[in-house]
């Protein structure tokens, strides 16, 4: 059986320095309750020496009960001339009562003779010396060979006694840092071979994705012995990044047969990634490895038709076996299929031959080459659906709507109008409404308008609303699209609108969204 691969996850120390991140105790706290029920082995909490936050958690995840992670302080080496028993920064990662310390000391002799300002065999004992005193205190120590692949490849024999000083000190494990992020997979595996022939302790890889390489490098080093991977959730950190955790645990599991979490938690590999996402107050990447919206999305009409057939055809390994599903997409590259399955996707009953088939694919392609979008609004491609097949009256039709603005710098105050004339079972209705934009202003007068015929709409509230100018070369003639998020406080979908008039796209979205919701209440009985 392949050796198991210990997870070390430093989200909350490493990813925390990457540009945007910024979480508070309470983020924190939770964040590292998620990754022990995940399965993670080692979480990184902070460092203790940097600010009062970090040495707050550590006083919180010392009364924790952990049912399978390791808690482990973050540090560096004693200071150039100081003792580490006598050394300030040192006593901290003791104080923070986490069972496993981990320390980064210099490895590259650039460092060590421009940065630390010392020599080579200063550089040495502080490693060595700082290490026995943490595992004299009884702390299971991991070093961390910083700038490790840059030192080698400048002075393998001096990196290596770096690794050996650690070792001789207690170290559990010493960690290969690509620091700088610049090597590349093959040189990590030449290297690590080395290092593996050189040393007794374990080894882990750390690596920094500034060359699109972090996952692949750590790969590499696995394949050479490496039995520790350190990385953080959806890849946060400094620059362009660290190892993405949620990328490499299902190459190592799935691809490598390492052992690395149950099945069942990396069934929740995705929820973890959008949880850690809404946390940081991130936009999730659609396309992420594994868990990405669009990792299991299929839009071309013969690659559509194979997975219909076949769903390995075009996928890499189950979707769920990561949390995550298929998608159909549907375009201007789709064929019958698409609008098949992906009508079958929503729960629409939908008969692949069906004339209805062929209509609703041309209305399709006419309304993308038009600007339309309908991928991320299945809320507006399932009433395109019923409106060819059901031949569905709408729930109102529109008469007119007019809206105003009026803004005054003199008396600091802007202010935006609409109003609205619909017929609603023949019956004619005209609001006027305010609101904070014109947007505003007219979802607001629409569904005042509405009100009284469906009094459920008061339910729906707009989540998010995003612009997108679609040849801008034409300037102000340019055409918008619009699309628009709802929710009930139960579900969630996602309507849009087209025009070369940004009110008037808004609108098509905002009827489609109610459109949408009402027909999807009478369908349900509510």
């Amino acid at each position: 059986m392949n050796t198991p691969v210990t997870l070390y996850d430093t989200t909350l120390r490493d990813g925390t320095q990457g540009e945007g991140i910024n979480l508070s105790l309470g983020d924190k706290l939770r964040i590292a309750e998620r990754l022990d029920q995940f399965g993670v082995d080692y979480i990184e909490g902070g460092w203790p020496g940097s600010n009062e936050k970090d040495i707050e958690f550590f006083r919180a995840a010392a009364n924790k009960t952990w049912k399978h992670a390791r808690i482990a302080a973050f540090g560096s080496t004693r200071r150039v001339g100081v003792l580490a028993k006598e050394d300030a920064q040192v006593q901290l990662l003791l104080d923070s009562l986490a069972p496993v310390v981990t320390i980064f000391g210099k490895t590259w002799l650039l460092h060590v003779s421009e940065v630390l300002k010392t020599t080579p065999e200063e550089n040495l004992a502080m490693i060595r010396d700082t290490v026995q005193v943490l595992c004299g205190a009884g702390r299971e120590v991991v070093y961390d060979a910083e700038h490790f692949f840059d030192g080698y490849k400048d002075n393998p024999e001096y990196a290596i006694k770096c690794l050996l000083a650690a070792q001789e000190g207690g170290a559990g494990h010493v960690i290969l840092c690509d620091t700088n992020g610049g090597t590349l997979p093959n040189e990590v595996a030449k290297i690590c071979a080395d290092v593996r022939e050189k040393i007794r302790v374990k080894f882990g890889i750390h690596t920094h994705n500034d060359g699109g390489l972090a996952v692949a490098n750590a790969i590499a080093a696995v394949e050479k012995g490496a039995e520790q991977v350190q990385g953080t959730i959806n890849g946060y950190g400094e620059r362009t990044g660290n190892c993405n955790l949620v990328t490499m645990i299902p190459n190592l599991q799935l691809k490598m047969g390492r052992p690395v979490v149950s099945q069942e938690s990396l069934s929740g590999l995705r929820d973890l990634s959008l949880f850690l996402d809404e946390v940081a107050n991130q936009r999730h990447d659609t396309r992420a490895p594994f868990v990405g919206e669009s990792s299991f999305a299929h839009k071309g009409g013969m690659h559509v038709n194979a997975v219909n057939k076949l769903a390995k055809t075009f996928e890499h390994i189950d979707p769920a076996t990561v949390g995550n599903h298929r998608r159909i997409l549907v375009g201007e590259l789709s064929g019958r299929t698409n609008v098949f399955m992906k009508a079958r996707e929503m729960g629409i009953a939908l008969d692949e031959k069906d004339p209805d088939t062929r209509e609703i694919l041309q209305r399709i392609k006419s309304m993308e080459a038009k600007g339309y979008e309908f991928e991320a609004a299945d809320a507006s491609f399932a009433l395109l659906i019923r409106r060819i097949r059901e031949k569905t009256e709408p729930a109102f039709y529109l008469q007119e709507y007019h809206v105003s603005m009026r803004n005054s710098p003199v008396r600091q105050y802007q202010e935006a109008e609409a109003t609205v004339k619909i017929l609603v079972g023949g019956e004619p209705f005209y609001t006027v409404a305010g609101g904070d934009g014109p947007v505003n202003a007219l979802d607001n007068a629409m569904r005042k308008a509405l009100a009284t015929a469906y009094p459920q709409i008061q339910n729906i509230r707009l989540t998010d609303y995003k612009v997108r100018i679609l040849d801008s070369n034409r300037g102000t003639e340019a055409k918008t699209r619009v699309l628009i998020t709802s929710a009930d406080g139960a579900k969630e979908w996602s309507t849009v609108g087209v025009s070369d008039n940004l009110v008037e796209a808004s609108w098509l979205a905002l009827a489609d969204s109610i459109e949408y919701y009402l027909l999807d209440q009478k369908v349900s009985g509510n």
